[in-house]
C-alpha cells in the first residue's frame, strides 16, 4: 500500500514525473547505503533493537506524513523517503539475519518459508486495498493504516521473548567455504598439544617454535598467551628479527566485509544484485502491459496477477518444508531456480492467452519464493557477525541493481515494447545464473579430479 501511495503522493507534491523518479531513486539510494553500514550496527546493537528502532522511525513518518496531507513540502517528503529506504533496509537485514537465532539452524529454511509466504500475501492485500483506501479517505487514510502497520510490528517485538538460543549462540552451521581455513590432520608440529576446546588460548612455546609444558617439574610456570585469531585479531606472521607492527585495520569497511567471502557466495550475491535488475523490468511494464491490454480495468489485471504469483510462492513454501536434504537450499538450486523464475516472468509478457499467463504467473511466483528460500538459508549458514555482513552487501546489491533497472526499463520502454525490454532484461538474469551453474560444475570436477589423484598416492604410502 504504501508503495502506491506514496508514488501518488510524491507526483501531487513535487509535480512532475521527474520529481516521482527522484523521490524514488532517493529511497533505493537510502537503502543502498543503510546495506553497508547495517553489519557494523548490528556488531553493536541487538537485531530486535534495530528492528523495533526501525519501526519506530518509519512510523512516525507516516504520522508525519498523514498529519501534513497538502501542507507537506518537497524536503519534509524527501527527509519521509529517506528514513523509509533506510528503515526497510535496515529492518529486513535484521530480521534475515537473526533468524537462525530464533529457530535454530536446522528450521531456517521452514521460518524462511513462512516469511516468504507472509510476505506475498501482504504484498497482494496492500496492492488490492491501496486504490479503495485512497478512494475512501485520501492519501492522509492510507499513511495512517502504514503507520498502524509499524506500530503492531513494533509491538510484536516489544513482546517477544529471547529465543532459547540467545542472539550470540544462534546454532548455524559454519558455512564451508567463508574463507575459513583448517589446517590437515597431520601437519601439527611434533609434541604440539591442542588446547581446550573453547577457550581461545594456545600452549606457549619458545623461541625455537616448538611447544613447551605450561607446567612441570623444574620449569616455570608460564602465562598463557591469547590466541588473536580467537579475540577478533588477524593473526599475522612475524618475521625473525624484527619488531612486529601493529596491525592496522581499513578505515574503508566494505573491504573488511568483503574480505572473507569466497568466489561461490560472492556470485551468489551479484546474481542476486542481477535478478533485482531483471525484476525491476516487469514491475515497471506490468502497469504499462495493464493498461494496454485492459484498458478498463487495469488495477483488477494487475490484482490478478500478483495474486497467481502469491499462490506460487506458497506452494514454493509447502515443497520446500517436505525437503530435509541440504540440497535442498544449495548453490545450485538457487541458479536454477533463478533460471526458471527469469523464463517464466519474460513468457507472461509475450502476448499469450490468459490461461497460460495465469500459469507463468503462477511458475514465476513458485520460482521466485523458491529462490528467496534457498537464498536466505544458504546466507543464514555463516556465523555471526560474517552472517549480518552477507546480508548487508545483498540488500546493497539489490537496491542498487533494481534502482539501476528501473531507470534502464523507463528509458527502454520509450521505443521498445514490453515483451523485449522484459525479456532481455531477464535473459541477462539467466546468462548470471548459468555462470554461476558453470563455476560451480568446474570447481566440484577440480575436486573430484584432486580426490582421484590423492588416492593411488594414500595406497602407496600404505
Amino acid at each position: 500500500m504504501s508503495l502506491i501511495a506514496l508514488g501518488l503522493f510524491s507526483y501531487t507534491v513535487t509535480g512532475t514525473a521527474f520529481g516521482v523518479g527522484a523521490v524514488m531513486a532517493l529511497r533505493l539510494f537510502c537503502g543502498f547505503v543503510a546495506g553497508f553500514l547495517s553489519s557494523r550496527l548490528l556488531t553493536r546493537v541487538a537485531h530486535r533493537t534495530v528492528m523495533i528502532g526501525a519501526d519506530v522511525a518509519r512510523g512516525t513518518v507516516m504520522v508525519v506524513l498523514a498529519l501534513g496531507d497538502g501542507r507537506t513540502s518537497t524536503w519534509v517528503l524527501a527527509a519521509a523517503v529517506a528514513v523509509l529506504g533506510a528503515g526497510n533496509t535496515f529492518s529486513n537485514v535484521a530480521l534475515r539475519s537473526w533468524i537462525p537465532a530464533l529457530v535454530g539452524g536446522s528450521a531456517r529454511a521452514r521460518a524462511n518459508g513462512s516469511l516468504v509466504m507472509g510476505r506475498s500475501l501482504a504484498t497482494v492485500v496492500g496492492f488490492a486495498s491501496a486504490a479503495p483506501v485512497i478512494a475512501f479517505g485520501g492519501y492522509p487514510l492510507a499513511f495512517a493504516c502504514n503507520a498502524a502497520g509499524f506500530a503492531v510490528s513494533a509491538g510484536a517485538l516489544l513482546v517477544l521473548r529471547r529465543a532459547a538460543h540467545g542472539e550470540g549462540s544462534e546454532g548455524a552451521e559454519p558455512a564451508a567455504d567463508v574463507g575459513t581455513v583448517k589446517p590437515a590432520s597431520g601437519t601439527e608440529p611434533p609434541g604440539a598439544e591442542a588446547p581446550a576446546p573453547g577457550s581461545g588460548m594456545k600452549a606457549p612455546t619458545t623461541g625455537s617454535g616448538r611447544r613447551t609444558p605450561a607446567t612441570g617439574a623444574g620449569t616455570k610456570t608460564q602465562e598463557p598467551v591469547a590466541d588473536p585469531v580467537a579475540a577478533g585479531h588477524p593473526k599475522e606472521p612475524v618475521a625473525v628479527g624484527r619488531p612486529q607492527e601493529p596491525v592496522r585495520r581499513s578505515r574503508f569497511r566494505w573491504r573488511q566485509t568483503a574480505a572473507p567471502l569466497s568466489g561461490v557466495l560472492l556470485m551468489m550475491i551479484v546474481l542476486r544484485g542481477i535478478d533485482a535488475f531483471a525484476s525491476s523490468s516487469h514491475n515497471v511494464a506490468l502497469p504499462v502491459v495493464a493498461h494496454d491490454a485492459h484498458p478498463g480495468e487495469p488495477a483488477l489485471f494487475m490484482t490478478r496477477f500478483w495474486a497467481t504469483w502469491a499462490v506460487g510462492t506458497f506452494l514454493a513454501h509447502l515443497v520446500l518444508r517436505r525437503r530435509k536434504s541440504e540440497a535442498a537450499w544449495g548453490e545450485r538450486a538457487f541458479a536454477l531456480g533463478t533460471c526458471a523464475m527469469a523464463l517464466s516472468f519474460a513468457a507472461a509478457f509475450w502476448g499469450l492467452p490468459g490461461a497460460v499467463v495465469v500459469a507463468a504467473a503462477a511458475s514465476a511466483g513458485f520460482a521466485d519464493g523458491w529462490t528467496e528460500i534457498v537464498y536466505a538459508s544458504r546466507l543464514q549458514a555463516a556465523a555471526e557477525p560474517l552472517r549480518s555482513r552477507l546480508f548487508g552487501l545483498s540488500a546493497a546489491a539489490e537496491q542498487s541493481g533494481f534502482a539501476l533497472g528501473t531507470i534502464a526499463t523507463a528509458a527502454a520502454l520509450e521505443t521498445l515494447p514490453a515483451s523485449v525490454v522484459v525479456s532481455a532484461f531477464h535473459g541477462v538474469a539467466v546468462c548470471g545464473a548459468l555462470a554461476l551453474l558453470t563455476s560451480l560444475y568446474v570447481s566440484t570436477r577440480r575436486r573430484r579430479l584432486s580426490r582421484t589423484a590423492e588416492r593411488p598416492q594414500a595406497l602407496s604410502r600404505r
